[in-house]
């Protein structure tokens, strides 16, 4: 054990020990949980949630590697990206992070999928879609675990761990915060807070320790088919869309709006591909012009709220995921 993780108070030292590869620390990323709660006492911090995708990166042995949350490789797609990480002077790390595009200065899912699944050089450069690469938290150190260390000494250690230059950047944060420091974020454009507990260590799974505090309703969901346009509309005309409870696959309903003509056309595209003969859902859907997909593409979608039978009300498309598994998508409920 040597350079930063000698500077740890005492005590601390024996919260670490000798890692696993960095790439199965990768594979098992902590997660927020939905709240509605506002007030926090002391011990809380406060990160902007960031509109983009997860991403954890991994330095050892020579070679960087850059996961989405589902753990499919994302080097080729971000390679600005691996190269900043491997130009570090810090040789062994592993990070957890958001990568975003912004967009007249707000981060801007619909701009970053632009550059998503793409994997050939030229492809990536012609989009011309800068992204930006916001770490928040280090799993691995030289060699050692850090995850039973203290948030506040993870982020510690990371801020001196990295040099945060373009396209890199340290995920700040808020010591205090509550309604007001929320209602700011929303007035910013901003997605929302998350906030987590000051002490709490990295755990690979969802946490109460880690919350998120939205400005608007939204959140992934699996398409299962398509309806028809009708009138002059090209492609689709609406999206078929569930989630997932005890492994069945449960309709919320269909959303029709958001879309550009070449979406609508790749979208059409891209479903005529995955079209079977029996609806994936385990609800009834009444639609006339109903065509049924395999479940494999899921969407972010936004709306207001849910209905009481379980429906989203006024739900908008903002675009495909290509970072989150389907058989992961499930209902989002808010927790304490």
């Amino acid at each position: 054990m040597t350079g930063l993780l000698d500077t740890l108070p005492p005590g601390l030292d024996g919260r670490i020990r000798e890692a696993a590869p960095g790439v199965g620390l990768a594979a098992s990323p902590m997660l927020a949980t939905l709240t509605d709660r506002r007030d926090f006492p002391d011990g809380w911090i406060f990160e902007r949630k960031l509109d983009g995708i997860r991403a954890l990166a991994v330095r050892e042995n020579g070679k960087v590697t850059l996961r989405s949350r589902s753990g499919r490789r994302l080097d080729a797609t971000y390679p600005e990206i691996v190269d900043a990480l491997a130009g570090q002077d810090c040789a062994d790390f592993t990070v957890d992070g958001e990568i975003v595009a912004y967009a007249h200065g707000r981060t801007d899912f619909a701009r970053l999928q632009q550059r998503m699944g793409l994997t050939r050089p030229a492809d990536v450069a012609a989009t011309k879609v800068a992204v930006t690469y916001y770490i928040f938290d280090l799993l691995r150190l030289d060699g050692m675990d850090v995850r039973r260390l203290p948030l506040r000494t993870r982020k510690s250690l990371l801020r001196r761990a990295l040099a945060f230059t373009a396209p890199l950047r340290f995920s700040t944060h808020r010591n205090e915060g509550g309604p007001e420091l929320l209602a700011d974020a929303c007035r910013r454009g901003w997605e929302g807070l998350i906030a987590k507990r000051a002490e709490s260590t990295y755990q690979a799974r969802r946490s109460g320790d880690w919350l998120k505090l939205k400005c608007a309703r939204g959140q992934e969901f699996v398409v299962g088919g398509f309806t028809e346009p009708t009138g002059s509309r090209e492609g689709i005309g609406a999206l078929l869309i569930g989630y997932y409870e005890g492994g069945r696959l449960r309709y919320a309903g269909k959303v029709g709006t958001g879309f550009d003509r070449r979406t609508l056309l790749a979208l059409r595209q891209e479903l005529d591909e995955l079209q079977v003969a029996d609806p994936p859902f385990e609800d009834p859907v009444a639609e006339r012009t109903a065509h049924w997909a395999r479940p494999r593409l899921v969407a972010q979608v936004a709306f207001t709220e849910w209905t009481r039978d379980g429906m989203l009300r006024h739900p908008r498309y903002q675009g495909l995921r290509d970072d989150k598994d389907p058989a992961d998508v499930v209902r989002e409920h808010e927790g304490p």
